[in-house]
């Protein structure tokens, strides 16, 4: 999570959307930088609403932006499961690489899942609180100019971005039915990213 207070803003920090590479190309700039340990930097939306938008609101009577990125769940998915097939993984519980595409994602799609499978929820992390505090400017990791045009204006910069953390390079595809059951089990999130324009 960044936060640049003077442009009243915070960018989240979604796992496997490419944020690792903005924390780096925009640490220099950000007044707050949490990059450690992973439960504040990959703070979610009812973490940041129950613990930083409070210290704003109350010592500085500031109301922040909510800055986060999004990617296609399958592509999310994708990520995620060529992320814990890299060599080191081997043997650790949350390792894929003793199970197919086709079965991380059916086990994803289980009510508990296994160590291997359990990555979280882009909808989760990015949920409305009741209270009324949302992701103000969501953007789809695959248009990443947009994202880039948006910080660069609001944070009068420019960014250089190279790739960081990327999951090792394989080919994907989910069999029909698998992918029907996971659009089925998780439509809500195939219906957060296709709100976003």
């Amino acid at each position: 999570m960044l936060v640049f207070f003077k442009e009243r803003l915070v960018l989240l920090s979604v796992p496997k959307t490419g944020t690792t590479a903005l924390h780096t190309a925009l640490r220099h700039r950000a007044d707050m930088v949490f990059s450690d340990p992973p439960e504040l930097k990959h703070a979610p939306l009812y973490r940041y609403n129950r613990w930083i938008r409070p210290m704003f609101q109350k010592v500085c009577d500031a109301e922040m932006e909510v800055v986060a990125v999004m990617r296609e769940p399958i592509s999310w998915l994708g990520s995620w499961y060529r992320f814990r097939r890299r060599p080191f993984m081997e043997g650790k519980e949350n390792a894929t690489s003793h199970v197919s595409f086709d079965d991380f994602v059916l086990a994803y799609c289980k009510g508990k899942r296994s160590g291997f499978a359990n990555v979280g929820s882009q909808a989760k992390f990015l949920e409305a609180q009741p209270n009324g505090c949302t992701v103000t400017h969501l953007f789809r990791y695959e248009n990443q100019i947009r994202l880039i045009d948006f910080l660069e204006g609001k944070l009068a910069t420019t960014l250089v971005l190279k790739q960081e953390n990327v999951s090792p390079k394989m080919e994907l595809s989910l069999s029909p039915q698998v992918e029907a059951v996971l659009r089925r089990k998780c439509s809500d999130e195939f219906a957060l990213y296709d709100t976003i324009s």
